[in-house]
């Protein structure tokens, strides 16, 4: 329908968009000024406490700060009414005593006969409901008895049968005298392909009425009573009235209940449904048998931020909720997202209240998973990642998938939260397999048993490097002490050494701890790092540990900030505590070998771990300076070199003074 020129503007000047509003919103008296216009409240479009959501009612629009939601009264009436464009008119233009312009005869004749199509579909409705209480529905009570459903339930779901007969629907409306085509057209009759009378489309089954969110009857579900029955559920076909991809099974009766606060469940079937709202949890909409589609998404944002997906615990229910991933990821918007509630397997929301009641279901309810959670999951399943090529691929994977979402502050948190769970999952395998946060164990003989205490060393090896490695686990606390100080004090340079901390095996448990804290909430920030670190471990663990004079001392510590020097002392550290575990390995590798015949190849490879250790322990105590050789074999520091030539060059010998002075 067209509007004539002028008509929006003055309905919209008519309309009080604070009246409006003020309908599904508590003011904030102390933040709001009525006499401007100027108005706040919480939105209603996300759940919180704060009073974001601001009204201008002299301009005419709102916006919310948290979500950043905005528009003027007839998208407020159509988001929060989930009506069209030109039913949120109606309905405004109606408050604001504004008839309606006459419309153009196309869309009147199109509006006729949608409304003509919504008759027929009422008096189908009365004739299914009454099928069900005659002779012929015995069975299909029985069956309705059995799941629950009689006397009051029945009426309240307006559920009815359709009897086992060819024409019997066709025949009762020809009765009433309605016309051919808008049989044909509601859906309720299917032209014969022999020629004959037209045959009813739905027969022999249970009978769910559909109606759209403003209350009328758009279609109906079936379930076949015949086990033989190639469909056991069959819907209505396509009509001016009824899109499968646009329409939810109780979505009238669910909005209602999701604006009281209860939470938003997506069902598979009409029984799941009806089962929940009959115990209480009436805002549960099912999306008639198919994949949910963008536009059902969409539907379910309107009602509710964040509705809980309740699919069955079977195999089909799993890969529906995981096909729906991908097609939400896109969509996803600050304060739009989806949670997944996974049945238990081969149950269904209604089986599980038969079985074990509302506290289970409730207890589903409350431990639905986040869809980066589920996301995470469907990677990761019954999968293996014990090579650096399978750990890439799951790495494209995520990349790809996270790549699909439009909004950037979104993406970038499912970043952040994958990469808490990927290090997570590959930390604790590491764990597991090395025996835990410490300092690792002596590696077993071949023939799997320890090797027996060996007698001390003699006089002449206690000076060797075999004695001087013995203490130097108190040295290795210490180098730990100062990497985890360095990477509080500048956690943005963490990122750079994750897979050195995650290989340094802490000896003291407060600083494997420590380290995993830091690995887990470096990205956060310094301030988020410290609290964590201060709920975990105590609030004087970090300041005991700055507090460390080997720790004090150290530039970096001393002069926080500076993430080149931080990276630098970081670096050095870890490759020390390298070279240190390296040589450990071989000396209890050398041990076991003297036990034997000692042969060359344990001296060598003592010499080139000894070698290895000698080189990461001076490499800090060298300065960065470029030496020359003189004639006489000396090691000059080039820059003073060339500072005295530049300085002799300037004197005049043969004068005694500077020259050019």
């Amino acid at each position: 329908m067209s509007l004539p020129p002028g008509f929006l503007d003055e309905l919209r000047s008519r309309s009080s968009l604070s009246q409006v509003v003020g309908r599904k919103v508590m003011w904030d008296q102390r933040k709001s000024n009525q006499g401007k216009g100027d108005m706040w409240a919480p939105c209603p479009f996300h759940q919180e406490k704060s009073a974001s959501f601001h009204v201008d009612d002299r301009k005419g629009f709102y916006y919310c700060f948290g979500c950043h939601a905005k528009g003027d009264a007839i998208s407020f009436v159509r988001e929060t009414e989930n009506v069209s464009f030109m039913e949120a008119v109606e309905i405004l233009a109606r408050e604001a005593g504004m008839p309606m312009p006459e419309r153009d005869p196309q869309a009147q004749q199109k509006a006729d006969a949608r409304t003509q199509l919504a008759e027929v579909m009422e008096l189908a409705v009365k004739w299914f409901r009454l099928q069900l209480r005659t002779g012929a529905g015995q069975a299909a009570r029985d069956y309705l008895a059995r799941r629950g459903l009689q006397g009051d339930a029945l009426a309240r779901w307006e559920i009815g049968f359709a009897p086992d007969t060819w024409q019997g629907l066709w025949d009762a409306l020809k009765g009433k005298g309605v016309e051919d085509k808008l049989i044909l057209d509601a859906g309720l009759a299917k032209p014969s392909q022999k020629g004959g009378k037209p045959y009813d489309t739905f027969r022999n089954r249970i009978i769910y009425p559909i109606r759209d969110a403003q209350g009328r009857a758009i279609a109906f579900g079936g379930r076949a009573m015949d086990p033989e029955d190639k469909a056991k559920y069959l819907n209505s076909p396509e009509t001016a009235l009824f899109d499968k991809g646009r329409s939810l099974y109780n979505v009238r009766e669910a909005r209602v209940a999701a604006g009281k606060g209860q939470p938003l469940l997506v069902a598979e079937g009409y029984m799941d449904v009806i089962a929940l709202s009959e115990a209480g949890f009436g805002a549960a909409v099912a999306p008639l048998g198919t994949a949910i589609t963008e536009n059902q998404l969409a539907m379910l944002w309107r009602i509710s931020d964040e509705p809980v997906i309740m699919l069955d615990g079977d195999a089909a229910g799993q890969r529906a909720a995981l096909r729906l991933i991908d097609l939400a990821l896109p969509l996803l918007e600050a304060g739009r997202s989806l949670r997944f509630a996974m049945m238990p397997e081969g149950q269904d929301p209604d089986d599980l209240l038969k079985s074990a009641g509302v506290g289970a279901v409730q207890s589903i309810i409350d431990a639905a998973q986040p869809t980066v959670q589920l996301l995470w999951q469907r990677e990761i399943d019954g999968k293996v990642f014990d090579s650096p090529e399978r750990k890439a691929a799951l790495d494209k994977t995520l990349r790809e998938k996270i790549a699909l979402i439009r909004d950037p502050s979104i993406r970038s948190h499912y970043g952040q939260e994958i990469k808490d769970l990927r290090w997570q999952l590959f930390r604790n395998k590491s764990t597991s397999a090395s025996g835990g946060g410490g300092g690792g164990a002596r590696r077993p003989r071949q023939q799997g048993a320890w090797v027996k205490a060996v007698p001390g060393p003699s006089v002449g090896a206690k000076s060797s490097v075999l004695a001087t490695a013995q203490d130097a686990r108190a040295t290795d606390h210490l180098r730990e002490a100062v990497i985890l100080a360095a990477c509080i004090c500048c956690p943005e340079v963490v990122e750079k050494f994750e897979t050195g901390l995650e290989n340094m095996p802490c000896a003291d448990p407060d600083h494997a701890r420590m380290r995993d804290l830091v690995l887990a909430h470096a990205h956060r920030g310094a301030g988020d790092l410290r609290d964590r670190i201060s709920d975990a471990l105590g609030p004087d663990a970090i300041e005991n540990l700055l507090a460390q004079r080997h720790v004090a001392i150290t530039p970096c510590i001393r002069k926080p900030g500076m993430a080149d020097l931080t990276a630098m002392t970081i670096a050095e550290e870890l490759a020390k505590l390298k070279a240190q575990r390296g040589l450990e390995e071989e000396l209890h590798d050398a041990l076991d070998d003297l036990t034997g015949e000692a042969d060359e190849g344990v001296t060598w490879r003592l010499a080139e771990a000894a070698r290895a250790h000698d080189r990461a322990r001076r490499s800090g105590q060298e300065d960065q300076a470029e030496y020359v050789i003189a004639d006489n074999g000396a090691r000059l520091d080039r820059e003073e070199v060339e500072k005295s030539r530049s300085f002799f060059d300037q004197i005049d010998f043969s004068k005694g003074g500077r020259k050019n002075s």
